[in-house]
């Protein structure tokens, strides 16, 4: 039973799509199958009719018209094929509808159903619904006329019947889930837009009925209706798996090549595969052939290969119906898009003579007169049309093609725009409603937009506006127009194209390129676009690229030749770079094209008809007689002029000509007579607005006359007041420094026009110009309430920000972000910004968590707003890229200063996916490389940024930084070397090339950077950045009192200050570069050293430092935590128990909120060490030993290993205190302390020689000026037996402390004495 219910679902589904083939073959399998019923006879009978096989249809029908069930909807077919015949036979007619009169009386409750279904699939769905109530109530409620009912009422259009048939479907599916009752409630879903509930039931049927294949067809079109082309795609290739020829699902990849991938090869090859099908499965049904073709010619841009390829199709079905005016108005239609007007009228008056009342090949007529330049008589029939237009309601048509006369007979602007406008709203009107599917292509109609914005593009200037100047308002409105099309048919060369150049033409360059790049990866051969690139790159001052994108269009077609536009942006090229003869030359070509004196016309080239527009003629002209006066051709300029006022007298652009002849009267000096030129333009003229900007900026720059200058833009509010003439008044006040006036004159625009976003920001920022911040922020608050300019919250936000006003700018942020789910591109694009946003005030006022958690909901913002903009704005793409990729990196600035460096990677990483040549992404990525110690990745990025940026410091620096690691030293002085030669005066080079010389042993090298530093210019001595490098190298070759000095002459800089007074408070705290807290140095310098004097020493430079730690203003949280440890040390450097307890509790709450900070664990070590706490202290460094070394913290770990390896040496672990001292001189060969330390141990083995050997190293790096180390080595040498250099070390020592304790006695003497015996 299940079966025949859906072999009858399926028959009736290929009915109510009029696949009447497939119909005729799926009733013709249920006959085999299910003999018994004679409904499927009837089906096949219907499905052969409607092929307008009459006379078959008609036998089969007469064999089953005394079946009872199916007797009365027999009858009515039999009176319907009678009617389709040519000569209906009146009196056969009469009989057979009083049989059907008479049966319906006593028809049976399935009779009447099937007379129902046959009414309804006819589309009489009144007639149906009468028939099938009756049938309900005779069957007291029959489930499948309850279903039938359902049907009719929502396919009947009517919304009253519509809304109940929700109620119907349901009631029939409680009783049981067939597949008419499961299809039917997702029909009902669909015409409520619920397309996710009609995806559920038709799911449900695929499931259910897996045979059921149009349930895959609908399921196809409904993820269309979703806007999800990815999904259905696949289910078109499902379809084909299972149906090779299922022309639904052919026919959306053909309009998926052309409409989303701009494939016109691959498009070309599917229409024909789709032709080749309907062909073989429904070759008798000439409706759909032309069904199917009508999307594709309106979104395939009048391309050639797609029009033949609908032709035929359309061509194909009047064959077969040569009796329909609507196919041969649809081939007229083609035949215009081909650009061939006689065929097409040919085809536009068969169909008149088919149907003489047809609308729309009337329209057609008109549109081919209009093309061919017979106004008077397209004017006659558009009037005719007119009147019958407002009994049959608006047409879009016939608006534009009125707009098109208007512009042909020189009617003012006003009507065309307004014509426009009309034509616009109405066209859109037909979509209301109507989901993304094969119909919104036909109706959208791409081609007819393009065209309305073509209109729209030659009412509105060339050029851009000036800057500042906003661009014309009706350029807004084509934006909004292909932001549409673009949106929907990306696939359009043409409509990117446009839009790239309606920015141009509004001054928004950037965008222009954007789109403009986009339409070329698309369509590498438009010529077009090449020009308007060459445009750009000419406005930019990029002559190199101006001349290779003429090139380019010219490759892809070499009749651009014919265009003066070309002729005219190359003349301007070689007038910017000099060629003055070039260009007179290029122009004079230009001006002999045909045309161009006949301003405005067209004519054909190669079969190819050249329209030139009167602009791009007149510019010709003026740009010649420019040139030719800059080549001090006076003579020859001026007759070019007289030439130019006599071609385009009586013209709109015969007012272009005076403003430049004004222009050359300005070049000879003339100011008044260019002025008494400019005055002739009056407020009716167009060019009046351009005319009086020239005079305010004759005024303004010329004869430096403010008032006289404002006064131009006052008359011209006076005479054309509007929000544009209101603006301009407003930004000439902000020319001349008159921001109050602004304000009031865009407070006065804004009443005229509440909604102009653009006004109300420019008012804000009046204000803020002004400083008046508490205005503009009560301004803002005040706009924000009347809820029309929401987009003023982020100007707001922003004033705030600058104002410190934190924490009312994080309000203001939560208010613009509490709304429900968002998923227009537009709020998705502003919840970004916000956030954004908020996560910078929250940064400042140190929510760090929150300003992370903003950040990471920005990124899925973003995220949903690239997956829109590839489909809505895909020229948008790189812009937001750019802005995924700055989110990702701050995310990563986050992780890196709370040193989650592995994460913080892994975001710098997504960052370089956006946006893989972002310099500084990369740089920061290879400096967390070089932080992690991850050498080779470091490398591999800052090989790819040194391959494109050769010089790039920060990369150079860090590859020297590399070398060094990898102890290939020559290599890493080779890279600082490269950049010092090309600067010498680079001090952060310079300070970073001593601490790798440091680092490599080889600080003796020092000089002669520092030497070439001092040489480069007489003021380096005093430069900052030259006192702080060489306060380092004096500082690590043991010289604490000369690096004080130079450090305190960097201390003061913005630069280098910070950083100068950080190292000489280390200075302070330890001069000696002693291992603070460590003991097997403690009892031999006190020994040595006179206790008193060197307590005293020691408060003093503590209270120094002291003092030095209140310059220190940190910017980062990581600067304010080395402030608290610094602040610590001083406590610390007291070695009073109570001080040092109170530093240890901040050490260990630092510790504690800093995961494996090594400063603060080193500090909490110092301090047990001092408290004598050894065990605790142990373990801290023990932590910090385990930890990979990072250069960030280089310094700390040297330090906490030499303070273990001293724990090491006091308790006689002599080898894990070398292996620690191996692990120092690895990263630091200079490290005195660690050699200090070997010789001691070697000392303590009784290993004099190896003991020597090291101490030195030690007195070597120590610049031989530590006494200590000098007393150590001269003994050792002793014991040695080195009794010369023993001596020696002892004269080196004594010369700068001639008082050293026992170094005559114990060494001097007793070498002496040896050397005699």
């Amino acid at each position: 039973m299940e079966d025949e219910e859906t072999a009858l679902a399926l028959i009736r589904y290929y009915c109510y799509e009029k696949y009447f083939s497939h119909a005729v073959i799926a009733a013709a399998a249920a006959q085999r199958k299910f003999s018994n019923d004679p409904i499927y006879s009837f089906f096949h009978a219907y499905g052969t009719l409607m092929q307008d096989e009459i006379q078959e249809a008609s036998v089969e029908l007469d064999t089953i018209r005394d079946g009872r069930d199916v007797a009365l909807c027999t009858l009515m077919a039999l009176v319907y094929a009678e009617k389709k015949k040519t000569n209906p036979d009146r009196e056969v007619i009469q009989e057979l509808d009083a049989k059907v009169k008479e049966d319906r009386k006593s028809a049976s409750p399935k009779s009447l159903y099937h007379a129902g279904m046959f009414l309804w699939l006819l589309g009489r769905n009144d007639k149906a619904r009468e028939y099938t109530e009756r049938m309900i109530k005779l069957s007291k409620g029959s489930r499948e006329g309850t279903v039938l009912k359902a049907w009719i009422d929502v396919t009947s259009g009517k919304e009253a019947y519509a809304r109940k048939a929700g109620k119907y479907f349901d009631e029939a599916l409680k009783e049981k889930a067939d597949v008419f009752a499961l299809m039917g409630k997702a029909q009902y879903y669909e015409y409520r837009q619920n397309y996710s509930g009609a995806l559920e039931m038709v799911n449900q049927v695929i499931v259910s009925f897996p045979g059921f294949l149009p349930a895959l067809n609908k399921k196809m079109k409904l993820l269309l209706s979703l806007q999800d082309w990815e999904q259905t795609i696949d289910a078109a290739h499902r379809l084909l798996q299972k149906d090779k020829n299922n022309l639904e699902a052919l026919q959306m990849l053909a309009l998926h090549s052309l409409c989303r991938e701009g494939d016109i090869t691959e498009a070309v090859k599917q229409l024909s595969t789709l032709f080749g099908s309907l062909e073989v499965v429904e070759p008798h049904n000439p409706e759909l052939f032309y069904r199917m073709s009508l999307a594709f010619t309106r979104v395939c841009e009048r391309n050639e290969k797609i029009i033949e390829q609908t032709f035929r199709m359309v061509e194909r079905a009047f064959s077969a119906a040569d009796r329909d005016s609507d196919l041969a108005t649809e081939l007229g239609y083609q035949s215009v898009l081909q650009g061939r007007i006689k065929d097409a009228l040919k085809w536009y008056k068969t169909a008149m003579t088919l149907d003489e009342t047809s609308v729309s090949a009337m329209t057609g007529i008109i549109r081919c007169q209009l093309t061919e330049g017979h106004l008077e008589d397209a004017e006659e029939r558009l009037e005719c049309l007119t009147e019958i237009q407002q009994s049959i309601g608006k047409s879009a048509d016939l608006l534009y093609l009125r707009a098109v006369l208007a512009v042909k007979k020189r009617r003012p602007q006003e009507e065309v725009t307004n014509l426009l406008n009309d034509a616009v709203d109405t066209h859109f009107s037909t979509l209301q409603g109507l989901p993304l599917g094969v119909e919104y292509f036909e109706k959208l109609n791409p081609d007819f937009l393009l065209e309305i914005v073509k209109e729209y593009i030659a009412l509105c200037p060339a050029k851009p506006p000036a800057q500042g100047l906003p661009p014309a308002p009706l350029l807004q409105h084509c934006a909004t127009l292909l932001d549409t099309v673009v949106k929907i048919v990306p696939g359009l060369p043409q409509g990117v194209f446009l839009l790239a150049k309606v920015r141009y033409q509004s001054g928004d360059i950037d965008a222009a390129q954007s789109s403009l790049q986009h339409c070329l990866d698309q369509c590498p051969s438009h010529a077009d676009a090449h020009l308007l690139m060459a445009q750009i790159y000419l406005q930019q001052g990029n002559f190199a690229l101006c001349s290779q994108s003429l090139e380019l269009c010219l490759s892809h077609n070499f009749e651009i030749r014919d265009h003066p536009l070309y002729h005219l942006i190359k003349a301007q090229t070689q007038k910017k770079m000099g060629e003055l003869k070039e260009a007179i030359q290029t122009l004079q070509m230009a001006m002999s094209l045909p045309g161009v004196r006949r301003a405005g016309s067209s004519y054909k080239s190669k079969n190819k008809k050249i329209e030139l527009s009167p602009a791009d003629c007149v510019s010709v002209f003026l740009e010649l007689a420019e040139t030719l006066w800059l080549n001090g051709e006076q003579h020859e300029a001026a007759k070019v002029m007289q030439d130019a006022i006599n071609e385009f007298s009586g013209t709109p652009e015969e007012l272009r000509v005076t403003i430049a002849n004004a222009d050359l009267a300005l070049l000879r000096g003339d100011t008044e007579l260019a002025l008494s030129m400019l005055r002739n333009i009056t407020p009716e003229q167009p060019y009046y607005i351009q005319a009086k900007e020239k005079m305010g900026d004759i005024y303004l720059n010329h004869r430096k006359d403010k008032r006289l200058y404002a006064s131009c833009y006052r008359e011209m509010v006076e005479k054309l007041p509007s929000p544009h003439t209101y603006l301009l008044l407003g930004d000439a006040f902000i020319n001349i420094q008159e921001p109050e006036k602004a304000i009031e004159v865009y407070e006065n625009a804004l009443k005229k026009n509440p909604k102009d976003g653009a006004l109300a920001s420019k008012i804000g920022k009046a204000l803020v110009k002004t400083h008046n911040y508490v205005k503009a922020m009560n301004y803002y608050e005040s706009a924000l309430k009347t809820e029309q300019q929401n987009f003023l919250r982020y100007d707001l936000a922003e004033l705030l920000m600058k104002m410190k006003h934190y924490e009312h700018c994080e309000r203001v942020l939560y208010e613009a972000l509490a709304h429900e789910p968002v998923n227009e591109l537009q709020a998705l694009s502003d919840d970004c910004r916000y956030l954004v946003l908020l996560a910078k005030i929250q940064i400042k006022v140190d929510k760090n968590e929150d300003a992370l958690l903003a950040l990471q909901k920005a990124r899925d913002v973003q995220a949903k707003v690239l997956k829109r903009v590839q489909l809505e704005q895909p020229d948008a793409i790189p812009v937001q890229k750019q802005l995924a990729a700055e989110i990702c990196a701050e995310i990563a600035k986050h992780y890196t200063s709370q040193r989650g460096y592995e994460r913080a990677v892994k975001f710098y990483k997504e960052a370089l996916v956006y946006c893989e040549t972002d310099r500084k992404v990369m740089l920061e990525l290879a400096r967390l490389y070089l932080t992690l110690d991850e050498v080779d990745a470091c490398q591999e990025q800052c090989s790819v940024i040194l391959k494109n940026d050769q010089f790039n410091e920060d990369a150079t620096l860090m590859m020297a930084d590399i070398m060094f690691r990898k102890q290939d030293y020559n290599k890493a002085v080779f890279h600082f070397q490269q950049l010092l030669e090309r600067k010498p005066d680079n001090y952060l080079t310079l300070s970073r090339l001593i601490d790798l010389l440091r680092r490599a042993g080889k600080l003796e090298e020092v000089p002669r950077f520092i030497d070439m530093a001092e040489k480069h210019s007489s003021r380096t001595k005093f430069e900052p950045g030259f006192n702080y490098c060489k306060g380092l190298y004096l500082w690590f070759t043991g010289q604490p009192n000369e690096a004080l000095r130079h450090f305190n002459k960097a201390r003061k800089d913005n630069d280098w200050g910070q950083n100068a007074v950080y190292n000489m408070i280390e200075i302070y705290l330890n001069p000696d570069n002693d291992t603070m807290g460590g003991e097997v140095f403690e009892t031999l310098d006190g020994e040595i050293g006179n206790s008193t004097e060197k307590q005293e020493s020691e408060q003093l430079a503590v209270r120094t430092a002291e003092k030095l730690l209140k310059e220190l203003k940190p910017q980062t949280s990581g600067g304010q935590v080395q402030l608290r440890i610094l602040e610590n040390y001083c406590f610390l450097a007291t070695k009073q128990k109570a001080n040092v307890e109170k530093a240890l509790g901040v050490f260990t709450e630092i510790a504690n909120n800093e995961k494996d900070h090594v400063p603060a664990l080193l500090a909490m070590a110092t301090a047990y060490m001092i408290l004598k706490q050894t065990p605790r202290a142990r373990n801290q460094l023990k932590r910090i030993a385990k930890m990979n070394w990072s250069i960030v913290d280089a310094d700390e770990f040297e330090k906490s290993w030499l303070l273990l390896a001293d724990i090491y040496i006091h308790s006689g672990k002599y080898d894990m205190a070398g292996d620690l001292l191996q692990r120092c001189l690895n990263h630091n060969k200079s490290c005195c302390k660690a050699h200090e330390y070997r010789g001691y141990i070697m000392e303590k083995e009784q290993a004099f020689c190896d003991a020597a050997h090291s101490y030195e190293m030690a007195w070597k790096y120590g610049n031989r000026t530590n006494p200590t180390i000098g007393y150590k080595l001269a003994f050792n040498y002793l014991k040695a037996k080195r009794y010369v250099d023993a001596i020696d070390v002892c004269h080196k020592v004594l010369a700068a402390h001639p008082n050293y304790p026992r170094m005559r006695k114990d060494i001097l003497d007793k070498a002496r004495a040896a050397l005699r015996s």
